[in-house]
């Protein structure tokens, strides 16, 4: 068996619990250092958030380009994968709208962080506004949909205009303290429900 074949083999492989852990841990902490001093943060300072060395983070992510996609992934799915439990849990479909765009809000604020680097011209960005469109627009017409089906919001507003609305609040957001984005996203939303 080649070198080839080996790392073929070592990439079709699930990971191991604990290195999935191991990973989730480090893309928080990436994820943390790069809303603190932008996606230029030490990765000295990203290994001491999460408690590894920075050899490991190398063997996971062996470009600085390789981690800032990772981390924007990993938000990308958190936020994806929030929608539906928010739905199952929440005391109505409005209230896990509601709490869903304020986990939206606070990715798109943190997100702001990655903003240079993604509208850069490197090609392995290219793909992930597209991708982010995927993931979350359909989990938003979902809550949107099941809101509008209990009657607590209108239902003629899509989940891409609504996301969309909300990115421009978020905008500035993290560069002006006097500035409250997710108080905004707030009173748009509340302006999604019916008159009682």
């Amino acid at each position: 068996m080649g070198e080839d074949d080996r790392g073929a083999e070592r990439a079709a492989r699930p990971k191991r619990a604990d290195a999935r852990r191991n990973e989730k841990a480090l893309l928080d902490a990436a994820a943390a250092a790069f809303v603190a001093s932008g996606v230029d943060a030490p990765v000295r300072d990203i290994a001491a958030r999460a408690g590894v060395g920075t050899a490991t983070i190398y063997r996971h992510f062996p470009t600085r380009a390789d981690l800032i996609i990772a981390v924007y992934r990993h938000q990308v799915d958190a936020c994806a994968e929030a929608g539906p439990a928010l739905l199952e849990d929440g005391p109505t479909p409005y209230a896990a709208l509601e709490r869903w765009i304020d986990l939206f809000a606070d990715f798109l604020i943190t997100k702001h962080g990655l903003a240079a680097v993604l509208r850069s011209d490197d090609a392995a960005f290219e793909a992930l506004h597209s991708s982010f469109l995927d993931r979350l627009v359909p989990v938003c017409a979902r809550l949107l949909d099941a809101a509008a089906a209990s009657g607590e919001v209108r239902s003629d507003v899509g989940a891409y205009e609504l996301m969309r609305a909300v990115g421009n609040l978020c905008i500035g957001a993290d560069s002006d303290p006097r500035y409250d984005a997710r108080r905004l996203a707030g009173l748009l939303i509340a302006g999604l429900r019916r008159p009682r």
